[in-house]
């Protein structure tokens, strides 16, 4: 027999046992919500005293960027209020940061206009619609993105000079979606939900043949972004006997003024 001591087995870290809710459950604790947080108080926004300027946020967002792209990016916001609104997710989130909220936070998309969806060629070569930009990701209020993405439409229709009216049904028509979804994903099993997604021929059924034509040529044009013999001359060069990536921003960025300089500049 050894003479060694046998070491006592580590002691296991306790075990804690979460209950699972049912459908019926999660549904109710989330609709006890509203007391706290009603769907009327969504419809008030009143700007504080102390409101920062809009532009000040924007140039204080944009320390430690690249400057030579700045004029850049400023002279596509200059060109109308919508291109202003597309890159002002700072200054939303700012006039939102006050507003009332359920206090469910999720992993927003933080800039979830109208035009950061869109159709995406997936590794698999297949197109989907989703969002495709999500470089302001941020733990927020789920209520965030929905606004943000229900106001772009209002912005994008007044810039198309489209009645009140076109405007007031088109913002309708995606929050009403948006809730329809919502109630459908909730109904899915967790790998369900993972692999759903809309798709070329989902996104095309029920479009009139005008419409049809521009989506699938647009179905196209990013099906083409995933093939590689597509995609390398436009993105590399070749100098001498080796290939680089193309610098084709800095010669644009310093044709365009910074934001703050005259219009006329553009």
């Amino acid at each position: 027999m050894s003479s060694k001591r046998q070491r006592p087995a580590a002691a296991r870290p306790a075990q804690v046992l979460v209950p699972s809710r049912s459908r019926a459950e999660h549904y109710a604790a989330g609709k006890a919500l509203r007391a706290k947080c009603p769907r009327e108080a969504h419809a008030v926004w009143k700007a504080p005293s102390d409101r920062p300027d809009a532009v000040e946020l924007i140039l204080a967002a944009e320390k430690g960027r690249m400057p030579d792209l700045l004029p850049l990016r400023h002279g596509r916001m200059v060109k109308s209020a919508f291109t202003f609104y597309r890159g002002a997710a700072l200054t939303m989130a700012t006039d939102l940061a006050v507003t009332p909220t359920t206090g469910i936070r999720v992993q927003a998309c933080g800039d979830a206009h109208l035009c950061n969806f869109g159709g995406f060629a997936t590794p698999e070569r297949k197109v989907i619609f989703s969002i495709n930009d999500l470089d302001e990701t941020l733990p927020a209020p789920w209520e965030w993105d929905v606004k943000r993405l229900a106001a772009s439409f209002v912005v994008a229709c007044r810039d198309k000079s489209l009645s009140e009216t076109v405007a007031k049904d088109v913002v309708m028509t995606c929050v009403r979606s948006y809730r329809e979804s919502m109630a459908e994903f909730s109904q899915l099993k967790t790998l369900e939900l993972w692999y759903r997604a809309l798709g070329a021929d989902e996104l095309l059924t029920g479009l009139s043949p005008k419409l049809r034509k521009r989506v699938q040529q647009r179905l196209e044009k990013e099906q083409a972004k995933s093939r590689g013999e597509e995609m390398f001359p436009k993105l590399a060069e070749q100098r001498g006997n080796i290939h680089v990536i193309k610098d084709v921003c800095r010669d644009a960025a310093l044709r365009l003024p910074l934001l703050g300089q005259p219009l006329q500049a553009v």
